[in-house]
């Protein structure tokens, strides 16, 4: 099973990033999948959750309107749309990916993240 980041980048303030996330080794198509961030000294937060069939199903308020999150299921692959990015975005952006049976996880996987940093 692999989860691979990728669009990290060093940005300056009002700059746009697409980050995209490529899966391997499981039925991608099952499973929901979600973009969570992590800055130093605290916790992974959730920043936008898909689910397999393309319901956009959370998203953090912090990046309501400006973050947009997809899939495409024929590539296994999701992706994250980050607009006008700012200092308070920089972290380590990990891609999850989360099998339910009903409302019970069965499966989880991460990938190993990559780094945005914003600043001027």
């Amino acid at each position: 099973v692999q989860l691979v980041e990728s669009g990290g980048d060093s940005v300056q303030p009002g700059a746009s990033l697409k980050l995209t996330c490529i899966a391997s080794g499981f039925t991608f198509d099952l499973f929901t999948m979600s973009w969570y961030r992590q800055t130093p000294g605290q916790g992974r937060e959730l920043v936008a959750r898909i689910t397999s069939g393309g319901r956009v199903t959370a998203f953090a308020d912090q990046v309501k309107g400006r973050f947009r999150i997809s899939r495409d299921n024929a590539k296994n692959s999701i992706y994250l749309q980050m607009d006008n990015l700012g200092p308070e975005d920089t972290a380590l952006y990990y891609c999850n990916a989360l099998r339910m049976h009903g409302m019970e996880p069965t499966l989880e996987y991460w990938g190993q993240g990559t780094q945005v940093t914003v600043s001027s």
